[in-house]
């Protein structure tokens, strides 16, 4: 009796009951027309704040997926490098930051460039630069050449999730997924995007890194159904948000047949969801855009501008004078010029609660916009 879909006689010939995917796909695509065209409607600096943020988020979550927490800043500053955006003092960004930014903006702004063995093992390599998964050395830029087991568990009471194709399978499986992602037919494009992601997540043919890859060639597929590099929302960030249903998803579609009807109604659900998530985006935008436009005659520093971005982009904690010296690479007392010179404005306000550091937010966080 067979186990999983890659086991069945018919593999890989996926089915799936296009009436009922019907209204979902129809209501999907519509919004993902309608976001376009907001989008385009936006100003060039205001638009490419909305891409900066999406793609940011893009590449923290898909990582955050597999455990794996970026620095937010380092991967903000390694998109913005590399699409020559002006975002004032760029952080350095580790090697491992920077081969998750390659891989993601590789995917999505050369969409229309073909998916190959070659670009495949170029991205699991980019992805594990030094060799190695966390503290266990790996084969990276090739296919795996060992068998495949998703485990959760203790030692000794091991569950398998799934098991992949044999190591001796590969080539052909990877040949078979390549021609098709590259072949044209009647399918909608947004539910190849679906199967892309399914197909290459079940054939597992990297040692690790598999679910980051296939959230990649769903992005990519994703920026195809749309003609166009510019991402507004995220997709990785949606399934972050829904992990638990997303996992539970794949593991009941290895398991049953392959009409995969349900995985694909799942994967427009979440798609719909990660829609309605970029109007989160959207308002963050347009207050930083309305902020900057207020204070456009407003006399402030490049440190000021710098911190007070940090600040619009959602800073991680307390701010105090310590941090804002060590942000802004000065000293304590520039920093708390600094500082009291934005409260004097009204741009700042000193936060009430007491403790050895004083701290600072912006002032609009302490009305409604701070929920």
């Amino acid at each position: 009796m067979n186990r999983y879909i890659h086991e069945l006689p018919d593999w890989p010939k996926f089915n799936w009951d296009q009436k009922a995917l019907a209204d979902l796909l129809i209501t999907v695509r519509h919004r993902q027309g309608r976001l376009i065209g907001r989008m385009g409607s936006l100003g060039f600096s205001l638009r490419a704040e909305a891409i900066l943020q999406t793609l940011t988020l893009d590449v923290l979550k898909s990582s955050e997926i597999e455990g794996e927490i970026l620095s937010k800043d380092q991967v903000r500053s390694s998109i913005a490098r590399r699409l020559g955006m002006d975002i004032g003092a760029l952080a350095p960004a580790d090697r491992n930051v920077e081969s998750v930014v390659d891989m993601m903006l590789d995917a999505t702004q050369k969409f229309a460039k073909p998916l190959t063995e070659t670009r495949l093992f170029g991205w699991h390599a980019s992805l594990f630069p030094t060799g190695y998964s966390s503290l266990s050395k790996i084969k990276a830029g090739v296919w795996r050449d060992g068998p495949m087991q998703v485990i959760s568990g203790d030692y000794g009471r091991e569950r398998i999730h799934f098991e992949a194709p044999a190591a001796k399978k590969l080539k052909k499986e990877m040949s078979a997924f390549l021609k098709w992602f590259e072949s044209a037919d009647s399918t909608d494009p947004v539910l190849r995007a679906g199967i892309a992601h399914l197909w290459f997540v079940t054939i597992h043919p990297f040692e690790d890194g598999n679910g980051r890859i296939a959230r990649a060639i769903a992005d990519m597929a994703l920026a195809r159904s749309e003609q166009s590099p510019q991402r507004f929302y995220s997709m990785s960030s949606q399934i972050r948000q829904e992990r638990k249903a997303y996992y539970y998803m794949l593991e009941k579609t290895q398991k049953e047949t392959l009409d995969i009807t349900d995985w694909l109604g799942w994967f427009l659900t979440c798609l719909d969801h990660a829609f309605e998530s970029t109007e989160t985006i959207l308002i963050d935008v347009f207050r930083k855009a309305r902020f900057w436009e207020m204070h456009s005659q407003t006399p402030i520093n490049d440190r000021q501008r710098s911190i007070l971005n940090k600040l619009l982009d959602g800073f991680e904690g307390k701010l105090t004078s310590s941090k804002w010296a060590k942000l802004a690479k000065c000293s304590q007392d520039t920093a708390l010029r600094d500082i009291l010179d934005l409260v004097e404005r009204g741009i700042l306000l000193k936060d009430p609660a007491g403790g050895r550091s004083t701290s600072y937010s912006l002032a609009r966080d302490s009305n409604d916009d701070k929920k």
